[in-house]
């Protein structure tokens, strides 16, 4: 040990220098305990939201949104889904970078320790002698810099808020997925109806051809009335292939979303659409805004970039720095602890030119967070507009399923009316076959329709949607020389099949 590092060593032993050094510890404790939280700040929403909705149902919406359907089948597809969808995989694993990042960020608020050892051997040649020595060392380092202006709690906190958004992301691409798997699943049940239709409609257009047959065969009617009918019977086939083929697209795109083969059967044949539950409770705008996963997100984001801000100013001040360290060494392991060397450091550092690199990051991080508070707002403006259209087009859906109602009973009426006469001859087969195509027609608009106003109450549903307690999947493990190997010999492989 030198004189100059024995001197430093006996100043810290002083009393003075140990109420210093544990000031010092108290200052470097303070800092890390304030570390352990995020720095929320406080900001008006950047638009007037309104105090309520246009429309407001009475029954409370559950959590878990789809169970207000009372359609075991759907619940059953949407559990299936939220556990073997590789879409929502995906973003648990974002989530979890996330989180490993807003560690690392952390990691900077509490001290390092390193430990060093070391060995030598020498062999030399002096005065005709040849000899060897050895030497060992030993060492601990320990460093920590004194966050005097903040840079490293915020960039800590920015890390932090980003997986916070990334959990809200998390939830919204839950809850985007259940109505994807309900939409999906009512379409397709709309699909197997419109094929009872169709199948409905070819038995009654076959009935009615056997009639005009029967007719043209007598005299009755010319061969037009009988081609035409034939032609009707045609289309009808003609219409069911497209049903079948949407079927198996629907069936296909419900496999996938369920995380299966396309191939794979996932859900029974059902032709019935639900009867939906009373309209939900919309509750209030500032409580949508409070509660929405998507809207939480973009709030997170404004923090985040708040404290980017805040990080990047901090970057231009001067920065502290406090190392620690002991050495021992010997030329023999017993002697290690014989000679020994503490140092206790402090190093202070601040920016003078940089050519304007960090004003420069101030400027970039400033627009960042103007942009992430505009975001914001746009966001919270699409969901009060989804939330609005959403009530809109159900409420002017019930009125046009009743006039369908209406319209298809009148077809009704004027179908039987107009046999009627056709049979007695009073009237040509043209207005029979007008009355068929317009009942039929009704017939698959209706149920069309109805399956139109059940997508409506998805899109409410999800519009007004608060997220559930989701269930972590098992992660992907990687061992990455086992990885290595297999990488290798693939490769390997290739080259022999490729060269011979």
């Amino acid at each position: 040990m030198t004189i100059q590092h024995k001197n430093l060593f006996k100043k810290f032993q002083t009393p003075v220098g140990r109420s210093r050094t544990r000031a010092l510890l108290l200052a470097i404790v303070a800092t890390i305990l304030s570390g352990c939280s995020m720095a929320i700040h406080d900001f008006k929403t950047p638009l007037a939201v309104p105090a309520q909705f246009s429309e407001s149902g009475t029954s409370p919406l559950p959590d878990k949104w789809w169970e207000s359907f009372e359609d075991k089948v759907l619940g059953g597809l949407i559990d299936q889904a939220l556990a073997n969808n590789f879409g929502l995989k995906t973003a648990w694993d974002r989530l979890r970078q996330a989180e490993a990042e807003t560690r690392s960020a952390g990691a900077d608020l509490f001290p390092t320790l390193d430990a060093g050892a070391g060995t030598s051997k020498i062999r030399f040649r002096d005065a005709g002698q040849t000899g060897d020595s050895s030497s060992y060392t030993l060492g601990l380092t320990a460093g920590y810099e004194l966050d005097l202006w903040g840079r490293i709690q915020s960039s800590r906190d920015a890390a932090a808020f980003d997986a916070a958004a990334s959990k809200e992301d998390l939830q919204t691409a839950a809850l985007t997925l259940s109505a994807e798997v309900a939409d999906t699943w009512y379409q397709l049940v709309e699909q197997y109806g419109q094929l009872d239709i169709l199948n409905e409609q070819i038995v009654t257009n076959n009935q009615v051809l056997e009639l005009v047959t029967m007719q043209f065969r007598t005299g009755q009617v010319g061969i037009a009335d009988m081609l035409q009918q034939r032609q009707l019977v045609e289309s009808s086939q003609g219409e069911k292939t497209i049903v079948l083929a949407q079927i198996k697209i629907f069936e296909h795109q419900l496999a996938i979303l369920l995380g299966y083969s396309p191939l794979q059967s996932v859900a029974p044949r059902v032709s019935e659409l639900v009867d939906l539950p009373l309209m939900p409770k919309t509750s209030l705008p500032a409580e949508l805004i409070q509660r929405r996963p998507d809207i939480r997100s973009a709030y997170y984001d404004v923090q985040a970039a708040d404290s980017d801000l805040a990080a990047a100013i901090a970057d231009r001040f001067p920065r502290l720095s406090l190392t620690a360290g002991i050495d021992t060494s010997g030329v023999h392991t017993r002697d290690l602890f014989d000679n020994w060397l503490a140092t206790l450091a402090a190093n202070l550092a601040t920016p003078i030119i940089d050519g304007g690199l960090r004003k420069a990051e101030v400027d970039r991080t400033r627009a960042v967070a103007s942009e992430a508070l505009n975001t914001y707002g746009q966001t919270i403006l699409d969901a009060l507009g989804e939330v609005e259209d959403a009530l809109a087009q159900e409420k002017h859906q019930r009125d046009f399923i009743t006039s369908l109602d209406k319209q298809l009973e009148l077809a009704g009426q004027v179908v039987e009316r107009v046999r009627d006469r056709y049979l007695q001859g009073t009237v040509d087969y043209q207005r029979v076959l007008d009355a068929l195509l317009s009942q039929q027609t009704l017939q698959c608009s209706i149920l069309t329709a109805r399956r139109d106003l059940v997508q409506d109450r998805i899109e409410l549903c999800r519009a007004l949607g608060t997220g559930w307690k989701l269930e972590q999947p098992q992660q992907n493990q990687f061992n990455a020389s086992t990885t290595t190997d297999k990488n290798a010999l693939s490769l390997r492989q290739f080259n022999e099949k490729t060269s011979g």
